[in-house]
């Protein structure tokens, strides 16, 4: 069993479950009037999107388990590397959309997601 890598499928267990029900809760929160098409289209793609991770984040979750638990041989190396990739990819967009947007009250240090993702990418080198 891989410890490092079953720690990051259970982090990614528990990201699916609060984008579900969390994430969608809030997001619906800011729904425009439904008089306003332009706005509502926007947010329905936004929400679809939304959800379209959530089946993603399930995904990884379910390769993460199966890493941990299972001897994959010679591949278990390219889905670790690709998914530390990635990670990394994902902490360095989520850093530079925060930051770029700067927006009050949606910071890197309200919104730490990317940090998340940088300790993912280190457990999964961990277990290389």
């Amino acid at each position: 069993m891989n410890i490092p890598v079953l720690i990051v499928a259970c982090i990614m267990a528990i990201a699916v479950v609060a984008h579900v029900f969390g994430g969608t809760r809030e997001t619906a929160r800011i729904a425009p009037d439904p008089s306003a098409q332009n706005l509502t289209r926007h947010w329905v793609q936004a929400m679809g999107a939304f959800q379209m991770l959530s089946v993603d984040l399930l995904a990884i979750a379910l390769l993460l388990f199966g890493v941990a638990l299972w001897d994959l041989g010679p591949a278990e190396d390219l889905v670790l590397k690709g998914l530390i990739a990635l990670f990394c990819s994902w902490g360095i967009v989520w850093f530079v959309q925060v930051q770029w947007l700067k927006r009050t009250g949606a910071g890197i240090l309200q919104l730490p997601h990317w940090v998340i993702w940088f300790i993912c990418a280190g457990l999964l080198f961990f277990g290389l």
